[in-house]
């Protein structure tokens, strides 16, 4: 079940004029917080966007790769405390994981918008831009925004024979895996 899951999961960047469920977005959250995080200090937080206006301006984050958010009915921000983990990256990306499966068992399309390291424009960054925007606190790093609808778009699965066997290594960075 999880390997067709992680098949059929596919980056989604245009969406259906359909909100949606406040059910949906209730497993999407209770998924972001069952997500695992090293030794359980949860350095992550999660700004959940539904706002059509907010989207719009957060879509504009980042000087290429968000413009697609305006057209999602759902974003999750989802941001860590550095001080608190020197794992909130990895803790994060994790939630953030989570949170794209979730998405894809309930329906629904999602894709990764970077914010971390990113520039709004040639004097701010998207940090900057978004911790204005959404009154995020100085101590919270934003480091992506995941766009969440309903697909307006059909992506095949990927199929085992397209998966990347080379970058695979049993034992040693001698033996390459191969597959049975």
């Amino acid at each position: 079940m999880f390997l067709k899951l992680a098949r059929e999961r596919r980056s989604i960047r245009t969406f259906q004029a359909k909100d949606v469920e406040p059910e949906k977005i209730d497993q999407l959250i209770q998924s972001a917080l069952l997500a695992p995080s090293s030794h359980s200090l949860y350095p992550w937080e999660f700004i959940v966007v539904t706002d059509p206006d907010l989207l719009d301006k957060l879509a504009r984050a980042k000087t290429a790769g968000s413009a697609f958010l305006k057209n999602a009915p759902l974003g999750f921000v989802v941001c860590g405390d550095s001080a608190r983990s020197d794992a909130w990256i990895e803790d994060c990306s994790i939630a953030a994981t989570f949170i794209f499966l979730a998405a894809q068992s309930l329906g629904l399309g999602a894709c990764w918008i970077q914010i971390r390291n990113r520039m709004h424009d040639e004097t701010k960054t998207s940090q900057a831009y978004i911790s204005e925007l959404l009154h995020i606190p100085a101590n919270l790093e934003v480091l992506s925004i995941i766009a969440i609808g309903y697909p307006a778009e059909t992506k095949r699965a990927r199929t085992t024979d397209e998966l990347r066997h080379e970058k695979v290594y049993v034992n040693s960075y001698k033996a390459k895996y191969t597959p049975p």
